[in-house]
């Protein structure tokens, strides 16, 4: 009688526990980068100009907005230092600009994997930031993983553009 009634417990308790883990939403959040048109006043000064730190102001001034990184890879090299450079020296301008930078993976690898990977890209890139004197206050991460590829298809060149982190500014 105590064991059918240990059984039944154990049945019981793997049922609950089975009921409670995380299910992926149905649909993912539109990503941070992806806003609506800004009314004019916003970035845009009414008259084709574009306001002093503002996105579009940094999407101007720097090299680029996006680090691409190797096969499996999160480490800064010469080129993206150079990228970063350019940010670093912008964002010393508006200390007041904070900023969001998204971790992003190829298809290839599991979910879990492309999250942590993409997480350690971003924070990759937001260390080097903090390294150039970037308050890191001012820097959020967050990682995609494969969920948010920039280019679609499986060859390599489609892989090397989706190894990427994005500074999104975003006030």
């Amino acid at each position: 009688m105590a064991s059918k009634t240990t059984t039944i417990l154990l049945g019981i308790a793997l049922v609950a526990t089975a009921a409670c883990s995380k299910k992926r939403p149905e649909v993912l959040p539109p990503p941070p980068g992806e806003a609506p048109a800004a009314p004019i006043g916003n970035d845009g000064m009414g008259d084709g100009t574009v306001r002093p730190g503002s996105a579009e102001d940094f999407k101007r001034s720097v090299t680029s907005d996006t680090v691409n990184f190797g096969l499996d890879m999160y480490d800064i090299d010469g080129t993206a230092r150079g990228i970063l450079d350019t940010q670093a020296d912008w964002l010393q301008r508006y200390p007041n600009v904070r900023i969001t930078i998204e971790g992003h993976c190829d298809e290839r690898g599991t979910r879990e994997y492309n999250l942590a990977l993409g997480d350690r890209r971003a924070n990759s890139a937001k260390n080097y930031l903090v390294s150039r004197g970037i308050a890191a206050s001012r820097i959020t991460t967050i990682s995609y993983g494969k969920e948010r590829p920039a280019a679609l298809g499986s060859d390599e060149g489609s892989y090397a553009q989706n190894r990427r982190a994005v500074t999104v500014v975003i006030g």
